[in-house]
């Protein structure tokens, strides 16, 4: 990895680092996230970090319930 790979920023709340990351979304799709996250006080990247969340803890609990 590159020294630019490991830049991070720290989050300052829960001490996590973030990476910066391109992501490139249709308008229509930016939109509708706008709005969603307007609705909830959040940022659009606020909303996409929660919904990425979400996603992965319903994996993660769905992989373990998979186990049992």
């Amino acid at each position: 990895m590159s020294e630019q790979d490991n830049a991070a920023v720290g989050d300052g709340a829960s001490g996590d680092k973030k990476k910066q990351i391109p992501l490139r979304l249709s308008y229509s799709l930016w939109v509708e996230l706008a709005a969603w996250a307007d609705a909830e006080f959040r940022s659009v990247n606020g909303q996409i970090e929660y919904l990425l969340n979400e996603c992965v803890k319903t994996r993660r609990k769905n992989k373990m319930e998979n186990k049992e």
